[in-house]
């Protein structure tokens, strides 16, 4: 097992990915970032600016200089922290806007749940490597308005236990929204498995920099709704829920269940929490498996299942946490089935995905592994935090492969 070559490969990787963000997607215009690069790599400097893009921007550049000590990355994570401060921030009601016009005005002003976790998680990393104590106090006051808002201190009334988890979307004043949608393939539904996976790993990053004992008993909370609501007895996480956490769908998500393998077990560590610690490594491990039931004989990650059929497609950030959760089952194990696994991740991803002239990440393959038609290199979804900040867990893991 050439644990030293895989790791210098994401190394070198890692810096590929980055390059292409430095050097492509600042708008040199209006400030803040490029809102769309299409899959030929032309800007389209007029699309409008998500949260979720920016914010991302933030945690991988303030990431990457934090874990790599290079300070080539600082700019762009201080470009993405200025902006973030800025023009996302709502001064008026608190939180951030889900999204601005190319030169930096709100055009969609809604607090998507998602949208606040990332700005908090990428405000936090920011903190953790530059020491600004302003950034940890926006995170402080992003927490606290999710908190405030959209923390379920309800009671099921036929069981009369705590609900718990997190409702989905709210107006800009912070009122309920009648459509609670993430993205028009989403359904509209009051809990959903992704946003709560992404207040957890928010949530377990500022704790690294703000152990504060309410966070905790979220972190906590978070990993319990997990268990007792979203990992099925298959291992399948579900994704879509109603206020009781009755699961409304029966769609496979191959990426989101190897991604959640791995961020449970993060979570239970980051808390130091012995009894997650145990059962999230169990956890990791029934979920991986289930996640591998996706591959392809190519070591591909197939999209999504849905009533039996399989959407045969292979996008980008599936493979990515691939690599990561198979190679945490890896180490949890020592099962070398594992390691082959997330090797092979990385060898369709080198094969398939990625730019062969180093210009980022395809969005994904059809079935015959051509280039998804009409997809974008960056944009609204397509950042560069899922490849990124797999390369560097698998810096970290390899460096240190008890960590």
């Amino acid at each position: 097992m050439n644990t030293a070559g895989y790791r210098a490969e994401a190394d070198r990787e890692l810096h590929a990915i980055l390059l292409y963000w430095m050097e492509n997607t600042p708008d040199l215009a209006h400030g803040g970032f490029i809102g769309r690069i299409d899959g030929q790599d032309r800007p389209h400097p007029e699309a409008p600016k998500g949260l979720v893009l920016n914010s991302r921007i933030l945690w991988t550049f303030s990431a990457a200089w934090r874990s790599t000590g290079q300070s080539i990355y600082r700019p762009i994570a201080d470009k993405a922290y200025d902006y973030l401060l800025h023009n996302f921030l709502d001064r008026e009601y608190g939180g951030a806007f889900w999204s601005l016009d190319a030169t930096g005005q709100p055009i969609d002003p809604r607090k998507q749940i998602y949208g606040q976790a990332f700005a908090l998680y990428g405000l936090s990393e920011y903190y953790r490597a530059s020491g600004e104590k302003t950034a940890l106090d926006e995170a402080i006051s992003l927490f606290r308005l999710i908190e405030q808002h959209s923390f379920d201190s309800g009671f099921n009334q036929d069981s009369g236990s705590p609900r718990g988890g997190y409702f989905e979307a709210f107006t800009r004043d912070w009122s309920l929204l009648k459509d609670v949608r993430l993205s028009d393939k989403d359904a509209n539904d009051p809990k959903t498995m992704n946003t709560h996976l992404h207040i957890l790993e928010a949530y377990t990053n500022l704790y690294h920099a703000w152990p504060d004992p309410l966070l905790l008993s979220r972190i906590i909370g978070l990993l319990d709704v997990f268990d007792r609501y979203i990992i099925g007895a298959g291992g399948h996480l579900g994704l879509f829920f109603d206020t009781n956490w009755k699961n409304r769908s029966n769609l496979i998500s191959y990426g989101h269940d190897i991604e959640a393998a791995w961020l449970l077990h993060e979570a239970a560590l980051g808390i130091n929490n012995n009894e997650w610690i145990t059962k999230t490594s169990q956890l990791a491990l029934r979920i991986a498996a289930a996640a591998a039931e996706g591959l392809d004989t190519d070591g591909g990650l197939w999209y999504e299942e849905e009533d039996g059929h399989l959407i045969r497609q292979k996008h980008w950030w599936p493979q990515a946490e691939a690599m990561v959760g198979f190679l945490q089952a890896w180490q949890l194990s020592g099962d070398a089935i594992w390691w082959q696994r997330s090797l092979d991740s990385w060898s369709f991803i080198k094969e398939h995905i990625r730019s062969p002239d180093d210009k980022e990440w395809y969005w994904g393959v059809e079935a015959d592994n051509s280039p998804m038609p009409g997809q974008d290199k960056a944009g609204f979804w397509k950042c560069p935090y899922h490849n990124s900040r797999a390369c560097l867990e698998i810096m970290r893991r390899l460096q240190d492969p008890t960590a």
